[in-house]
């Protein structure tokens, strides 16, 4: 089994400058620092390497707040790269800033979670109404593949990710911090040196497979945040063997479809450099379609929740919890948006 994280960057330099949903990571020339510590030893950062793997946790945070995640590069050497998430702060002037919609929202930013009393007396979010969110957000809108299902909306989506999240004991910005953290690895990396790489990227324990594109076209927010995106990550990693056996035990009433079914969905995920923001931001982790970023999976795969502790929280229920759609509440809303032309997911 593997423990490598791969990064297959597909796109000219230059591009990210354009990408406009992802934070800058703080960097030497932000911080007066070029090196890292951990006790008596100094490590420098990237583009600095090692012949050996730095004796540092992936993700590390030094005293001064600078975290930086473990890489390996294609000629075998090992990197420290600088991914320090910085909530408040834009890099461009037309940059929406990592920030809790607290306007919309006021419980999400004090307590990390949403209050369902809350949700339900919401009638637009960013200034824009429920409805034209939803229905830019289904299939072939906005997006080709959607935001959400046919048969969800808005705030059935939130109210259901809203309760996957307390079950697992953690807050939304807990969640979005690993996607985070790999957007602003995989920034870090290109505007280094603009060359193609693969990479291994170590996080919490865990082995992750991550495949990067760029496309030139781009994918418009369904809120009205100033969010854009042109980023594929392709996510995966291996079930240990320990893990295979603990849901070959406790799924094995599920047919082998099934149980296939629920590997897939623990261990690969579909995602872009919108989506953390719009975890962090709303609660959003998109519906039942190709990009959702469900919370129990990036629990799973980045360390944050072990497999017997997701399990417990959901007591057998995993394989339907991970399938089944948040079918909306109430009727469906008269379609009263005109396309604006789909994007480029």
């Amino acid at each position: 089994m593997s423990d490598m994280i791969r990064l297959m960057f597909l796109m000219r330099a230059g591009f990210l400058t354009g990408c406009l949903a992802t934070l800058q990571p703080v960097n030497a020339a932000q911080t007066g620092s070029s090196a890292i510590s951990r006790g008596d030893t100094t490590y420098r950062l990237y583009p600095a390497t090692f012949k050996e793997r730095p004796d540092l946790p992936s993700p590390y945070r030094a005293e001064d707040g600078l975290e930086v995640l473990t890489a390996r590069t294609e000629q075998k050497d090992y990197a420290l790269i600088p991914v320090t998430i910085t909530p408040g702060i834009t890099v461009r002037p037309w940059e929406a800033p990592l920030e809790i919609d607290r306007e919309d929202f006021p419980t999400l930013a004090k307590t990390g979670r949403h209050s369902e009393t809350e949700l339900d007396r919401t009638r637009s979010i960013t200034g824009r109404s429920l409805a034209e969110i939803t229905e830019l957000g289904r299939p072939g809108r906005l997006s080709s593949s959607g935001f959400m299902a046919e048969d969800e909306d808005i705030l059935s989506v939130m109210k259901g990710d809203n309760r996957l999240v307390t079950k697992l004991g953690l807050t939304h910005a807990e969640l979005a911090r690993p996607l985070l953290h790999v957007c602003n690895l995989i920034r870090e990396l290109y505007r280094e040196t603009g060359a193609l790489h693969t990479n291994i990227v170590f996080y919490g324990g865990r082995t992750l497979s991550l495949e990067v594109g760029f496309s030139r076209g781009g994918q418009k927010s369904i809120f009205n945040d100033g969010l854009d995106g042109a980023w594929t990550i392709k996510i995966r990693r291996d079930l240990e063997e320990k893990e295979q056996a603990f849901l070959n035990q406790a799924y094995a009433h599920l047919d082998p479809a099934q149980r296939d079914t629920l590997v897939k969905r623990l261990t690969e995920m579909l995602t872009g450099e919108m989506q953390p923001f719009y975890i962090y931001r709303y609660g959003f982790y998109e519906g039942h379609t190709a990009w959702r970023t469900d919370p129990i999976v990036i629990a799973f795969m980045f360390g944050l929740k072990p497999l017997g502790e997701i399990e417990a929280a959901f007591a057998g229920q995993l394989h339907p919890v991970l399938t089944q759609h948040f079918v909306c509440e109430a009727p469906r809303p008269a379609q009263s948006v005109k396309s604006q032309g789909a994007g480029t997911r």
